[in-house]
Order: structure tokens, then sequence, then C-alpha cells
């Protein structure tokens, strides 16, 4: 179980963000993995990468930045459908995307993968491309059944563990507490601009806010489509902060990724660093400009 917020804009208000989003990943704590950081083997690429044996390369969640283009990409299960026999692994479909330079853009990739998406286990596929001349591209894909849907951006959107036609209700009420974030953001933006260039104090309080939400642990029960889906553990997934150290699982990894009006990449992660969810949680804060925004000037 994972569940991400987004919310794009291509042009934004002067200090705002192009891209705001806060995702957990759920998984079991033993999983091996990586935390964020840059690919040694593709430099334009930030993220956490899997290293469970088998799964080695691909990754969850990451930003790839590359001649004028953001491209964003989250990986999420479907929760509850039966896997196909000899199913090919899901990670990559993240790294390849972010990874690519020249051959996909989110259209043409999007277009391959719903083609050739029924050899994977069942996944949520959220794509993001973002550029300065152009409106920021949001896409969903499903393969169970397959489909791509489009959003636009100037909104916040909520995605999780079943299908954008019956959201889970952790992803409704998440969404809506998300977007109040924003909007605070923006309100406060607006109104204390001079001071937020000065000392950044609003961008803390929007990571701090972020945050909070991702662990959140109320739960949203009861809920009809995660019943249906998980019906011996669908109390225990109901939370956006999920813990069900009996499973040893839970929301292992908390992230909340900016993207700013420079094009400058704000990339907040905190991690379990081992078994136990009280224990210890490593952070990591990577700051890194990709490139000049073509607007600067205009």
């Amino acid at each position: 179980m994972c569940v991400i917020f987004v919310y794009v804009n291509s042009n934004p208000i002067a200090g705002g963000f192009k891209l705001i989003l806060a995702s957990n990943r759920d998984e079991f704590y033993a999983r091996e993995t990586q935390a964020a950081a840059k690919w040694a083997n593709k430099e334009h690429v930030y993220g956490g990468i899997d290293l469970e044996p088998g799964h080695e390369g691909g990754t969850w969640l990451a930003v790839g930045g590359h001649e004028g283009v953001f491209k964003i990409g989250a990986l999420l299960n479907l929760t509850g459908e039966p896997k196909p026999r000899n199913a090919v692994g899901r990670g990559m479909i993240v790294s390849d995307f972010v990874a690519s330079t020249d051959e996909y853009n989110i259209q043409t990739y999007n277009s391959k993968l719903l083609a050739d998406c029924k050899k994977y286990s069942a996944f949520n596929f959220v794509s993001i491309e973002i550029s300065d001349n152009t409106p920021a591209h949001v896409s969903l894909l499903s393969n169970k059944p397959p489909r791509l849907e489009h959003f636009v951006e100037n909104k916040c959107y909520g995605f999780g563990n079943s299908l954008a036609s019956a959201p889970l209700q952790k992803v409704i009420k998440g969404r809506q507490r998300f977007e109040s974030v924003v909007e605070d953001f923006h309100s406060k933006l607006t109104t204390t601009h001079k001071e937020y260039i000065s000392n950044k104090s609003l961008q803390m309080e929007l990571v701090t806010n972020l945050k909070n939400l991702l662990k959140c642990k109320k739960k949203y029960w009861p809920d009809a489509e995660l019943q249906r889906r998980a019906p011996n553990w669908g109390e225990e997934l109901s939370g956006l902060n999920v813990c069900m150290p009996q499973a040893a699982y839970g929301s292992r990894t908390h992230t909340v990724i900016l993207i700013d009006e420079h094009n400058k990449l704000h990339f907040y992660e905190e991690t379990m660093t081992g078994l136990d969810p009280e224990g210890e949680w490593r952070q990591t804060h990577i700051e890194k400009k990709f490139f000049e925004n073509k607007n600067a000037n205009l």
C-alpha cells in the first residue's frame, strides 16, 4: 500500500513551486533499499533504489531533469488483484521513464507501456512531465484493467492502491488535507512574498505540514473499496501512515518533493534504518539546480 499527492503548475506564482509532491512508501521493513540520492549511472536522476534480489535497479519514486524537462514517476500497487503467471518486475517502469532523455516523452512512454502492461502484476503508474513552455502533464496508467487517464495542471490530486474511479477513503480525505496545505501556502505566499524570499520560512512550513500529513495514523474506516481489496487487513491499511509491526510492514519512507520556479529540486526523505518503526529514521535533504528557467527574463 502506498499513497501520493501531487500539485503541478508549469508557471507558478512568484516564490511558488512547479511541483509539490507528498508520498508514503508502504513496504516490508526488511526489504533492502538505497535511500534517495543521485543515481550513479544516470546523474540527472534522483530517488531511492530497490536493492531486493531480483528487483535491483527499480524504484517506486524518482525525478529526472534534462534539457528543460522534468519527469517524475511513481509506482503504486493495485491491492487485491491476482498476480499473473511469470509476471515481470514493475520497478523499472519508473526508472525507464525518468531516466530516458531522447527516446520517450510522457505520451510516447505511456502509449508503449499501455500496449504491453498486461505482463506486469497490477499497478498504478503516476507520471508527470513539466517544462517551461507548455502546461504540465499528469497521467495515471492502470493495468487492471488497462486504462490511461490524464489530469490538468493547477489542481491537487491523490492516488493510491485502487482505481481512480474508486478511490480509497484515505486518498479522498488525504487529498482534501493536502489541498488545504497547498492553498494555505499560496495564500501566505501572496501576502508575505518578500519575507519568504529572505528566509524561506514558508517553504519549511510547507514541508513540515506535508510531512505531518504523511505521518497521520488516523484510520479512515470503514472503507468498502479497501474492505473488498484487503478483507483481512483493510482496517490496518486504512490510515495514511500504515504501521503494522506484527507483519513487519508499513509506511517505511516519507517523501516530500518540491521543484521551485527556478528549476531547483528540493528532495526531502525520511526512511527507516532498521526494522522498528519507533527506531531510527534517516533524514535526507537534496537540493539541485537543474537548468535555467527559459522564462526568467520575460
